[in-house]
């Protein structure tokens, strides 16, 4: 089954589902009050900064996972029953639904993301709800996955002497010569640079997958390598690990990134291509 789910899929499915709005930017406070402007009917709101990431030091990057007994316990809060399929969706080129899908694809939970989100649902005429959805107490009880699917800093130091580290971060922070919110520019050496822009359409949604196929292997990152992503601070690496679910790819993703990376003293940095 695809990752991605289609408006016309969901409208069929809907009361059988759990969807959850998680609207947010870097940067912006108001994706609570933009949800409760209008969302999804049954949607519940998802706190990025609050329920899929935590506060760490400067070392573990700015969005470090939840503990995994936090996310069990957010996911109780959002209603998420035993048994029962998520549908995420956002307004920022499903950019933080890849967070969400991938966080708790990770705990065993069957997850996928509406391809297009909030503005697809719009442009297809989709129902509106507006308020804010208040659930009873799931009964899921999540995986603990620990360390599966991800890797610490000293893994992405060696990671491209066996595999593949691709940076999804836009080629001129890959190269150093911007850098806009990290103490340093530049990459970690050995990476390879697959912007995510290089994989989204102009209406923010996932090009064909023989196109993200094309992609992947203009990095090198090939069928049956080993794969690993990256980014700023661990939210786009969650995106690149959807594209790549989408064409049967499983990517590791680095949750402290290059926010992690840079703030690690004697971590050596690569600037250009």
């Amino acid at each position: 089954m695809s990752p991605l789910i289609s408006v016309d899929e969901l409208r069929e499915c809907l009361d059988d589902v759990l969807v959850l709005d998680a609207r947010w930017q870097l940067g912006r406070i108001d994706g609570r009050e933009q949800y409760r402007a209008g969302h999804i009917p049954g949607a519940v709101f998802v706190d990025i900064e609050s329920e899929l990431a935590r506060h760490g030091a400067p070392h573990e990057g700015r969005h470090p996972l939840p503990e995994d007994a936090e996310l069990a316990a957010a996911a109780k809060r959002w209603g998420l029953r035993d048994g029962v399929s998520v549908v995420v969706y956002d307004d920022a080129r499903m950019l933080p639904s890849s967070r969400t899908w991938w966080a708790l694809r990770r705990a065993g939970v069957p997850a996928r993301v509406l391809d297009g989100g909030w503005q697809a649902w719009l442009s297809a005429g989709g129902e509106i709800e507006t308020g804010e959805v208040v659930a009873g107490e799931g009964d899921v009880e999540l995986a603990a996955p620990g360390d599966a699917g991800v890797i610490d800093t000293e893994a992405a130091a060696r990671w491209p002497d066996t595999g593949v580290l691709l940076d999804a971060r836009a080629p001129e922070r890959y190269r150093g010569q911007s850098e806009p919110i990290d103490p340093v520019a530049g990459h970690i050496p050995g990476a390879r640079n697959l912007p995510i822009s290089r994989l989204l359409g102009d209406d923010g949604r996932f090009l064909p997958a023989s196109d993200l196929a094309a992609a992947f292997d203009e990095a090198e990152a090939r069928e049956g390598t080993a794969i690993a992503a990256y980014c700023g601070s661990g939210i786009t690496a969650a995106q690149l690990a959807l594209a790549g679910a989408i064409i049967g790819r499983e990517v590791t993703v680095y949750p402290g990134s290059w926010s992690a990376w840079s703030n690690t003293p004697g971590r050596p940095v690569a600037v250009g291509d």
